[in-house]
């Protein structure tokens, strides 16, 4: 017995040594393999690392593809900050609340800053094509169904996709495809208020197909024949935040959904949409607008296959480095749940309307979009509004223009005739920094404050 005691105990001891040799020789060959794969990118990554850790003070940001002096990055600061850090405040400076940029989603991408970073190799993806030949990564567009099931906005079974950069090409594209299945011209138009893009773009890229009309309320309400038809129909809708069906009935009539803000942080998603033509883009999904691109859910192949058509007339396809990016970013909104995102991004747009909601309930002068609560797919319960946009109203009977009125104010919002609507109107966005929006705050606070009879703030 005391033997193959004895025998175990070297049969044990031997194979723990060669189990140690196994494990170091490994970590060995691990370490070496790493130095080796970080040989050709430790200069990019430290270049980009040099360039982020320079401080602006909070009020600005340094990128690689910026301004250099004496071979240092210069800051590039907020809107009414200034100086060679951004620490200085122009107290005069304007609240300009015009433009959509969806910069409310920085803090999230800082908080994200390794997972979401991407080195690209100067030998990335060379080529017209991938592997299959087609234009379209099938990884990204893996990711993009995997997305749409977590925040429970889309039905994607029995839709083809298709990429393109930015909904702004998609909507073009669609337009096209859906032109060629007419007999006769087709009349675009959208209910108003609508998004001023599909005017004017309609308008520049006319052809003997089609052309914009108009509204789609005043064209149901006048005309008992719609005939051949292409309906914008975006919901929620930009500028006012609510959700919408298109209002042209017929068999004739085709409606392109521009689902741009259809994500839990913008709206409630009382049910999955599950439209014909469905339009996305990843600008409004995280923030980032500079990447330029979308994607379209289509279910007739028919017209799949012509805005494919378009697609690789237009550009051969999006950038792969474009693809690269919207991958590496998809994959950090789906890392653990796959809510964060949302989640952050909802908190802080219905922290913004709640605040400018509370200044103008103070008014006697001026009005803003009434979105009633409502029951969310994502969330599962009734959730109040958390909209991009605020559609405020001079009230005034001298108010005609109300963007003259605000702009007396030092604030600078997009005037209501571009939305085809009255100019008593004024679309003012919730969607920049929060530099930009804590001053927009202060401002109406300013506004507000000097009405008589209004409520001291």
């Amino acid at each position: 017995m005391a033997k193959f005691k004895g025998f175990l105990f070297g049969v044990f001891f031997v194979g723990s040594i060669a189990l140690n040799i196994f494990f170091l020789t490994n970590n060995l060959y691990a370490g070496h393999v790493n130095k080796q794969q970080l040989s050709w990118s430790q200069r990019a990554a430290a270049e980009a690392e040099a360039v982020a850790s320079v401080s602006c003070s909070g009020h600005g940001i340094t990128y690689l593809d910026g301004l250099f002096l004496d071979e240092k990055p210069v800051c590039e600061c907020n809107s009414c900050y200034g100086g060679p850090t951004c620490s200085h405040f122009l107290p005069d400076c304007v609240a300009d609340a015009d433009s959509g940029d969806p910069l409310f989603l920085e803090p999230f991408w800082m908080q994200h800053a390794e997972s979401s970073a991407v080195l690209v190799a100067g030998w990335h993806r060379m080529s017209y094509v991938f592997a299959d030949q087609s234009y379209m990564s099938q990884v990204l567009q893996n990711h993009i169904l995997k997305v749409h099931s977590i925040a429970r906005n889309a039905i994607t079974k029995g839709k083809y996709l298709v990429f393109g950069g930015g909904s702004t090409q998609l909507l073009s594209a669609a337009v096209f495809a859906l032109s060629l299945n007419s007999s006769s011209l087709a009349r675009v138009v959208a209910a108003s208020p609508y998004y001023p893009v599909y005017k004017t773009q309609t308008d520049f890229f006319e052809t003997a197909h089609f052309e914009f009309q108009g509204d789609a309320l005043l064209m149901k309400r006048t005309s008992n024949s719609t005939g051949n038809a292409i309906e914008f129909v975006t919901s929620p809708n930009n500028p006012d935040g609510l959700l919408r069906k298109a209002v042209l009935p017929g068999s004739s009539v085709n409606a392109i959904y521009d689902h741009a803000y259809y994500w839990p942080h913008f709206t409630a998603i009382p049910a999955p949409a599950d439209e014909d033509v469905m339009i996305f883009t990843i600008s409004k999904l995280t923030g980032h607008a500079g990447s330029r691109f979308g994607w379209a859910l289509v279910k007739d192949e028919d017209v799949y296959l012509n805005m494919l058509k378009y697609m690789q007339l237009a550009e051969l396809g999006v950038s792969r480095d474009t693809q690269l990016r919207a991958l590496q970013l998809l994959k950090v909104v789906l890392e653990g749940d796959g809510r964060e995102i949302f989640h952050f991004a909802y908190e802080k747009m219905r922290d913004r309307w709640e605040k400018i909601s509370q200044i103008v309930s103070l008014s006697k002068r001026y009005t803003i979009q009434d979105i009633p609560p409502q029951y969310c797919n994502f969330f599962e319960k009734v959730r109040g509004p958390s909209p991009a946009y605020v559609w405020l109203k001079c009230e005034r009977e001298e108010d005609t223009n109300c963007n003259a009125v605000l702009r007396g104010a030092n604030i600078i919002g997009r005037l209501g005739s571009l939305f085809n609507a009255s100019d008593r109107y004024v679309r003012l966005s919730l969607l920049k920094r929060d530099d930009d929006f804590n001053l927009l705050l202060y401002r109406l606070k300013e506004l507000v404050s000097k009405e008589g009879g209004a409520e001291t703030l």
